[in-house]
């Protein structure tokens, strides 16, 4: 037995062959429809059908800042999540989701002036960001954080929320039927 475990860790060692599996996911995944350039998903045969008639109220929570040369990793879920439903056939329509952001994440709702004061760029994630509130997705930001970063209204991205908190956001938003998505 053991010996077969090595023999299979030395086949997926070998050069090429992690590199050809990320090659075809490449190849593969795709953005859109949509939010085009972000989210890719890949395609999926399921075993259970979605009837295209799914109703999703869904939150993403998010605290970990992202990089500051590219969108934040966990704001594009919220992409992916619309990109891949869209693909098993439900209507953006019936997709509503909510991005509650706090901690240092918070900066990553800075308005491109703001943004590129503190990173010497633009922010990454305003066109992600403006793409997904084009498709109702509200970007709610932790008055607390907020208040403890030192970020102010004014400073943000067109459109985002400011929150009481990220408790009390989360808390509305689970009253008003949405789940929250552990990924």
């Amino acid at each position: 037995m053991k010996t077969n475990n090595w023999m299979l860790m030395a086949f997926l060692l070998l050069p090429g062959v992690v590199h050809s599996a990320q090659d075809t996911a490449d190849k593969i995944s795709e953005s859109g429809p949509v939010i085009e350039g972000f989210g890719p998903v890949m395609p999926v045969e399921q075993t259970t059908p979605l009837s295209g008639k799914e109703h999703f109220r869904v939150v993403f929570d998010v605290a970990e800042q992202g990089e500051p040369d590219k969108a934040n990793r966990r704001f594009e879920s919220l992409a992916r999540f619309l990109n891949m439903q869209a693909r098993a056939g439900v209507p953006a329509k019936q997709v509503e989701l909510a991005l509650v952001v706090h901690g240092k994440a918070g900066f990553d709702l800075l308005n491109n002036t703001h943004f590129e004061e503190k990173y010497g760029q633009q922010n990454p994630n305003a066109p992600l960001l403006a793409q997904l509130q084009k498709h109702n997705v509200r970007v709610i930001l932790c008055g607390q954080s907020a208040g403890f970063s030192g970020i102010e209204p004014v400073q943000l991205l067109p459109g985002v929320e400011m929150a009481l908190s990220a408790m009390t956001a989360h808390a509305l938003l689970q009253q008003q039927g949405y789940t929250l998505n552990p990924f």
